[in-house]
């Protein structure tokens, strides 16, 4: 019998463990656990496409929410400065709106990564 070709992966930690849960649930090996769903993704592209589209959309959305909290940081630490400086801030609950609004987009994104590991959708 004709042996065939091996191939490696790289995992961390993190990774392995769940891999190795998986597989020790459905009594395989690591290796044979990773064949067989290596091959179930090929062999059902849209959705493994589905899934792959799905965690590039919450690495889009957490970019920019980083870019957000970017902004809210800075109008914080302006409304600091002048808050320090014994001037009134016109334009505090409107800040403090930008930077709640902020902080509610990153729990959403915590959520659906928290959830959607598996390419689900929250």
């Amino acid at each position: 019998m004709k042996q065939r070709p091996a191939h490696s992966v790289r995992l961390n930690d993190q990774e392995l463990a769940v891999i190795q849960s998986g597989a020790d649930h459905v009594g395989m090996s690591v290796a044979g656990f990773l064949a067989h769903s290596a091959l179930a993704a090929a062999r059902d592209q849209s959705r493994t496409a589905a899934a792959i589209a799905t965690e590039r959309d919450i690495l889009t959305a957490l970019f920019g929410v980083r870019r957000q909290l970017g902004w809210a940081g800075s109008n914080v630490n302006q409304i600091a400065k002048v808050l320090n400086s014994g001037a009134d801030v016109p334009h505090f609950a409107a800040a403090l709106a930008d930077l709640q609004r902020a902080a509610q987009a990153v729990q959403r994104a915590a959520d659906r990564v928290a959830g959607g590991s598996e390419g689900e959708a929250a």
